[in-house]
Formats: C-alpha cells, structure tokens, sequence
C-alpha cells in the first residue's frame, strides 16, 4: 500500500522549515531536549542508543506525544501536515532542529568522537533530508510501532521529561 504523497513537497517543506524557526532557542544553562517519536521503535531503540552514549547525562529526552511538547505547540502551533518526518528533533541553545540537522546536533552534544559525525554537514541539507526521510518515511514499517509511549526506568528518569 502506498501513502499519499503531497502534490508539492517544496511547499510543505517550507511550511515545516517556518514551524520550527518559529520556536525560541532554549537558555544556553538549559539542557538540550531530544524530541523523538514515542511509539516508533526505531525512536525507542535510538533513545536507549544515546542514553548509553551521554556519559555527562547532558541531554534530555521528550516524547513528542507528551506534556513537553506542549511547550514547543505552544510557541508555534500544532505540527504542519504530513507529520511522517517528525520523528527527531533537537531544542538546544541554537534553537529548534529537525531531521538530518538533529541527528547531527544530537552527535554534537554527546562530545568525543561522536562529534566527529558533524562532518557529514559537508553534505548539502536537502541530500542528508532526503535520506532522512526516506528513514522515517518507512520507520514504521521497517521496525514496528507501539502502542503507547515508552515508559523510562527508574534509571532513566533524571533524563527522561514528561
């Protein structure tokens, strides 16, 4: 089965791009707060990925289903249409990213050698978001989805936001 497709991806890449620069930086003194789709596996599996990986426990984690996210419908309103790519996204001190530039401010932060991901920004925007997208176009298809959001241990709690 195929989805539908919309009649002009330009446009709504562009009502996306306007979504997100309307969302106010966070405070450099703020932790950094992953975004990321609480009923998709490859999400999930991600999360745990990099929860393993902040050895400093900078970074925060937030279901975009949950009272965070609130925050960012709030200054910007609800997700554009064809919320299919909104698996990831990063509010850091830089403000709000998504898709491949997430990925990579998410390598940012976690330091080390991870940082050395950043170089794949050497790529232009629209090839690293096409194959981000391809990815979180057939996420769900490819790993599954839950039923409810992930629920965090009592060692994850500190990181995990409601």
């Amino acid at each position: 089965m195929r989805r539908n497709v919309p009649m002009n991806t330009a446009t709504l890449h562009q009502q996306q791009r306007d979504w997100v620069e309307r969302v106010a930086p966070r405070q450099p003194d703020e932790p950094p707060i992953v975004f990321f789709d609480g009923v998709c596996n490859l999400c999930n599996s991600s999360v745990n990925f990099l929860i393993k990986r902040d050895r400093h426990r900078r970074l925060r984690f937030a279901s975009l289903q949950g009272e965070t996210a609130e925050q960012l419908y709030q200054q910007a309103g609800p997700l554009p249409e064809d919320g299919q790519f909104w698996s990831v996204m990063l509010w850091d001190e830089r403000g709000l990213c998504d898709r491949s530039e997430a990925a990579l401010g998410i390598a940012r932060h976690l330091g080390g050698l991870w940082r050395l991901a950043t170089i794949f920004r050497i790529v232009p925007r629209p090839i690293r978001d096409a194959v981000y997208e391809f990815i979180a176009r057939n996420r769900y298809r490819w790993f599954g989805k839950k039923e409810t959001c992930r629920v965090p241990t009592p060692a994850e709690r500190g990181q995990m936001l409601p």
